[in-house]
């Protein structure tokens, strides 16, 4: 008996010593970016690199800054965008609900994305004409150069058609206090990131968030598509990306990786496949 235990055991030995070790994950990569996702990247970088010792990952970003064109002329291995582009490989790791803000004292109660377009097309010029208070619209602009602004502009089919005299702000912290203290006659509405906004309206700031075709901007109604004013979080990066790119973005998906990006964001469902 004790010979054939002996015997499986080092047949086990030689069968595990003939499997391929499994390759490190080393190298320094370049994530760039010029959107709302720089926190979280900074956060799914620095957790990369805590569990793969040997790899260092430099997250760039720069609001003037071209991601793509730094991955095409290879000084950056990932662009973080918020559409797909033809020759790059897109792999999505979150979804980016964007949410639509007012001031609370507004009391209108939903909108429709039909409406939400003409809105920000400046179709409208009081609130009344939306079966809201009788003050005037201010709009609040994204920088052109945002993941949120070319998503919000695609989804709507408004591009191009923001007025040229819209308030433009820069930063989610600037844009909800300036929906916060904008005041009648005025009452300003703007969109951003879904996070943030949930955030802002947690913490006692004065503002809401307006349905959209009547589903309320909540985590589960944009991971299950009914909220419908929702964009991609993606990953793109060279046809051939790396084993390093790989590794990054088989951790964004993974659930470590997926709960750093729900700080922010909307994981993915589970039955999601790269």
């Amino acid at each position: 008996m004790g010979s054939r235990i002996s015997g499986l055991f080092f047949a086990s030995l030689l069968l595990f010593s003939a499997l391929p070790a499994s390759a490190e994950v080393a190298g320094s990569m370049v994530i760039a970016g010029h959107g709302p996702e720089q926190r979280v990247m900074e956060s799914l970088a620095h957790a990369f690199e805590k569990a793969n010792p040997r790899a260092y990952i430099d997250v760039v970003w720069d609001d003037k800054s071209k991601p793509l064109e730094m991955v095409k002329a290879k000084q950056a291995d990932i662009a973080v965008t918020g559409t797909s582009e033809n020759g790059f490989r897109s792999v999505q790791i979150a979804w980016d609900g964007i949410a639509i803000m007012i001031h609370r004292s507004n009391f209108i109660k939903a909108v429709s994305k039909q409406e939400v377009a003409e809105l920000f097309s400046g179709k409208y010029k009081f609130w009344a004409d939306l079966g809201g208070p009788d003050t005037k619209i201010l709009l609040l602009d994204r920088p052109r150069n945002e993941n949120n602004r070319d998503a919000f502009e695609q989804m709507l089919g408004i591009a191009g058609k923001i007025p040229d005299t819209t308030k433009v702000v820069a930063k989610d912290e600037k844009v909800i206090k300036t929906v916060a203290g904008t005041l009648p006659p005025n009452s300003a509405v703007t969109y951003l990131s879904l996070g943030q906004a949930l955030e802002a309206v947690a913490s006692g700031v004065p503002v809401r968030l307006l349905p959209v075709d009547t589903v309320e901007p909540e985590t589960p109604t944009v991971k299950d598509g009914r909220y419908p004013l929702r964009r991609p979080v993606l990953l793109l990066s060279n046809s051939e990306p790396d084993p390093l790119v790989e590794a990054f973005e088989q951790f964004a998906l993974s659930d470590a990786g997926q709960k750093i990006l729900s700080e922010s964001y909307t994981p993915l469902p589970k039955t999601s496949s790269p």
